[in-house]
């Protein structure tokens, strides 16, 4: 367990499993890379998925998506939707995890 916890952000489409042309029934887990976020939640740090899914078809994923992540074993505190839709995202405190 570490002392210097980190709040990370984690995007689910791309990132933690495979979508195309938006069709997330047909999202599958990307293993190693839920295995990684796993490690950071087991070692203390805080976890939030933050997902667009919807916002650019104004179609409500939840249910779904809350599934699927638990389909998947994927260990987290939250679940926040409605994240913009975008090209390019430019943080001073982004970090690239993989």
């Amino acid at each position: 367990m570490t002392t210097d916890r980190k709040k990370y952000i984690v995007d689910i489409d791309g990132t933690i499993c495979t979508t195309h042309d938006g069709q997330y029934a047909k999202s599958e887990p990307l293993a190693d890379r839920i295995a990684k976020i796993n490690q950071l939640y087991d070692d203390g740090h805080k976890i939030i998925y933050w997902t667009a899914r919807g916002m650019t078809s104004n179609t409500d994923w939840p249910v779904l998506t809350r599934g699927q992540l638990e389909i998947s074993g994927c260990k987290y505190h939250e679940l926040r939707m409605g994240k913009p839709s975008y090209d390019v995202w430019v943080d001073d405190k982004a970090q690239w995890l993989f």
